[in-house]
């Protein structure tokens, strides 16, 4: 069975998982229709999981051979700085004319040249940066600050929900009632794309998308540490992630270090203050989380899951867990003692830092070229942090 197949047997099986629930409405769930919607749940996880072995195996034919290579739009207009930067990517160091070299330089400084370096400018950098969002969940999730530098930032902080107003007599004064800031660190480190080796012929030929296929490479790699740290990061030497710096909203009853209720999910969300309820509320935990709360029923033996049926084609509709969308990410804490495996709210408030200055090395030396190969590697400097813990919290397991 194909993938497309495999996809098209997803879209049915939850499609008629959400009829089932739509049919139902508000009435009282049979245990045979529990477990119909289960078994439902059920088979469309299992072809999940074929569909996520099937991707990976091309993934890795992708990585391993360079199929499904992208190619160049015919008579696509080319910014200037783009098309010195695929100079840079495509051609050899003794094979540049002079007035590509000074393109290039004015492209991409040339601080860390006497290197083989360049630093790339925002105008190039960003394409990398932006794309970074198409692969990890907390990028989506997260408000994105660009600064110019990496030097350390403490960014500002309040907590208002508990302050109010007074009445106040005719002719007396007011009281005073200073606001008070807090900071929150939002340093930046430096990620490595480990170096990314292209063979010479795929540089040399024109037909192929070369910025597209060395920033696809940068992008995949950078992206999964930061996509890592970002949601469990310690805080030490590394950025704050969102499940560490995220307090706890609810934590479950001894025994229950690799499960959560209803009634645990439904407190997790009223942990949220009034005041910071807004439309971006939503769920954010892993694959291994998602399977436990599929199966949850409400007091009246309802599922409190409502699948999308259209997630992977036109994904109009996102899944929902108690009416609340949500977001999955597989470098999410798995259950275990003392794991907090679930974030709610507004993650908007998670911010992710970073400094525009994108270094770029081309390696042409002996070692890459005796394999007809060229080596690319990036440094990228980012940092991230929950700057307002009222906003999301997270449901903490029992430790025993």
């Amino acid at each position: 069975m194909t993938i497309q197949n495999l996809r098209e047997r997803l879209g049915a099986l939850k499609k008629d998982a959400r009829n089932l629930l739509e049919n139902k409405g508000s009435a009282t769930w049979t245990k045979e229709e529990q477990a119909q919607f289960d078994n439902l749940a059920d088979e469309a996880e299992r072809v999940e999981r074929q569909i996520d072995a099937h991707q990976r195996l091309l993934d890795n034919e992708a990585e391993d051979s360079f199929s499904k290579l992208p190619t160049k739009e015919k008579g696509a207009k080319v910014d200037p700085a783009m098309a010195a930067y695929e100079n840079y990517l495509r051609k050899m160091s003794n094979r540049l004319t002079a007035q590509e070299i000074e393109a290039i330089r004015n492209t991409m400084s040339t601080t860390t040249g006497s290197e083989g370096g360049f630093t790339v400018q925002p105008v190039v950098a960003s394409t990398l940066i932006e794309a970074l969002k198409d692969f990890g969940a907390m990028r989506r999730l997260a408000e994105r600050l660009v600064t110019t530098t990496g030097a350390d930032l403490s960014f500002p902080s309040t907590d208002g929900t508990s302050e109010e107003g007074e009445i106040i007599a005719q002719n007396l004064p007011s009281s005073d009632a200073d606001i008070a800031f807090g900071t929150v660190p939002l340093n930046t480190y430096k990620f490595s794309s480990k170096v990314v080796a292209i063979p010479i012929e795929l540089l040399q030929d024109s037909n192929i998308d070369v910025v597209a296929l060395v920033n696809r490479r940068l992008r995949e790699r950078v992206g999964r540490i930061q996509n890592r740290l970002f949601s469990m990061g310690t805080g030490t030497a590394q950025p704050f992630g969102v499940a560490t710096a995220a307090t706890a909203g609810k934590v479950g009853t001894t025994g229950q270090t690799l499960t959560v209720t209803y009634d645990d999910l439904v407190d997790l969300v009223d942990s949220i203050d009034p005041a910071y309820q807004t439309e971006a509320q939503r769920f954010h935990f892993s694959q291994t989380v998602r399977r436990v709360v599929r199966k949850i029923k409400d007091t009246a033996g309802r599922p409190i899951w409502t699948p999308s049926y259209d997630e992977g084609m036109s994904a109009k509709t996102p899944d929902l867990l108690l009416g609340y969308p949500v977001e999955i990410n597989n470098h999410m804490p798995v259950p275990a003692a003392n794991a907090k495996s679930i974030t709610f709210g507004d993650h908007s408030k998670y911010i992710v830092r970073d400094a525009m200055e994108l270094t770029m090395f081309r390696f042409e030396d002996s070692a890459y070229l005796k394999k007809g190969q060229v080596g690319f590697m990036a440094w990228a400097r980012a940092g991230g942090n929950l700057t307002d813990t009222n906003a999301v919290k997270a449901y903490q397991h029992s430790a025993t």
